[in-house]
């Protein structure tokens, strides 16, 4: 059983399907301890004239650019940053490795894309949540 499946309507209100939700190596759980205190940090990079954060975008940190949000490759692993951010690191990570699945890494929030689908997921055992519930 996979542990994200597509949320109710997904975004997609024709009701699509994601071929990829099974793929997922990382868990449906809380994002790894580093990336939710990079996400939670008021200082979202170092442009915003604070210390770096040990963990975020780090195709951003190097550039020397914020990011908006962070995402979570499912696959592997990869911190990076959202499609609202400048550099939109997590998308270019999906594109060049095949990686289709990120998860936010913002706190509280439980939900992952699918790159290649476009579709919203939430973990499989969100009672209520999941389009075939």
């Amino acid at each position: 059983m996979p542990r994200w499946t597509v949320a109710y309507d997904a975004g997609r209100p024709e009701g699509r399907s994601c071929g990829h939700a099974d793929q997922a190596e990382a868990t449906a759980g809380e994002p790894p301890a580093e990336a939710r205190a990079t996400a939670a940090s008021p200082a979202r990079g170092p442009s915003d004239g604070g210390p770096a954060p040990a963990a975020g975008c780090d195709r951003c940190l190097a550039a020397g650019q914020s990011w908006v949000h962070l995402r979570i490759c499912l696959t592997c692993g990869s911190v990076g940053c959202c499609d609202s951010s400048r550099g939109q690191h997590a998308w270019s990570h999906a594109v060049r490795t095949g990686h289709p699945l990120a998860r936010s890494a913002e706190a509280g929030e439980e939900w992952a894309w699918c790159y290649e689908d476009e579709l919203f997921l939430v973990p499989a055992t969100a009672p209520g949540r999941a389009r075939d519930a």
